[in-house]
């Protein structure tokens, strides 16, 4: 059987995937940092809006011109 110590392969794998776990985990802490202390910010903003709506019966002419 072989000594790890020899198998520097596998110890810079596990470096490289203890690097990788550590950076993920500060990433997703920041992030959540900076939108816990962001404001909330509209990205419309919010207009009253006029609705107008037209009513056409079967018997109308515009129905039937329409189909």
């Amino acid at each position: 059987m072989s000594d790890w110590t020899s198998l520097w392969y596998v110890w810079l794998i596990l470096l490289a995937v203890f690097l990788l776990l550590l950076c993920g985990v500060s990433a997703s802490c920041i992030k959540f940092c900076c939108r816990k202390k962001r404001l909330p910010v509209e990205t419309f903003p919010r207009h009253p809006c006029d609705l107008a709506g037209i009513g056409i019966d079967s018997d109308s002419t515009a129905h039937s011109t329409v189909t």
